[in-house]
């Protein structure tokens, strides 16, 4: 039917999720290391010792989005909550390459340079994380208020991750996602659909009163 909306599969709205939270749990893992040294960076050590986080993160994802249990799944498919290397290189692509590339990939491994490429890729993967689940909460159709107070939680417990400093804090990536994603889909000329423009409105008014 012409004008029809096509719905998102799940398992995208899915992947757009996990595949932040895969940075976030890199970053933190190299965070909790103290030293910013990603040789010592242990991912499965840093999701083992904060197992009840992480699993009430999952936990509100999948009612927040309304997921399956096969959509969940995906998490696990992907191995990012899992043991696996850190690089230097994984850091910088999830900075964004802000840092830039250097003619020597030993230079990424300079502890200042690494805790720059953690900020700014925290700063980063949050700011989509955030994203992606009010993406996911709107095409769920998830009431706003209860929506924004599920997201909320499940911001907090991921810059928690990312960040045990308070660098991260909810407030703080809010102000970020407001100001680098909605611009774009809320401009008049923007090919958002009416209801998802109704939708991203509600929730910023709703987090904004949550953790602002």
């Amino acid at each position: 039917m012409a004008g029809q909306v096509v719905p998102v599969p799940e398992s995208v709205l899915a992947r757009e999720i996990f595949g932040p939270l895969g940075g976030v749990v890199e970053i933190g893992a190299v965070s909790a290391t103290g030293t910013w040294s990603v040789g010592e960076a242990s991912v499965g050590e840093l999701v083992n010792r904060r197992r009840g986080e992480v699993d009430r993160l999952l936990e509100l994802v999948r009612g927040i989005g309304g997921f399956s249990s096969a959509t969940m799944a995906i998490a696990d498919e992907l191995g990012y909550l899992r043991e696996h290397e850190v690089t230097a290189p994984s850091l910088l692509l999830w900075s964004g390459a802000v840092e830039g590339i250097p003619s020597r990939l030993d230079e990424l491994e300079r502890p200042d340079v690494v805790r720059r490429m953690c900020h700014m890729a925290a700063d980063l993967q949050l700011t989509y994380f955030l994203q992606a689940l009010v993406t996911a909460a709107v095409a769920a159709e998830t009431e706003a208020r209860q929506g924004a107070d599920e997201i909320a939680e499940v911001l907090a417990i991921a810059a928690a991750l990312a960040d045990t400093t308070g660098r991260s804090a909810p407030a703080t990536v809010f102000r970020m996602w407001r100001v680098a994603h909605l611009p774009r889909l809320l401009r008049p000329e923007a090919d958002t659909p009416e209801y998802g423009k109704a939708g991203f409105r509600a929730y910023e008014r709703a987090l904004e009163a949550v953790v602002a």
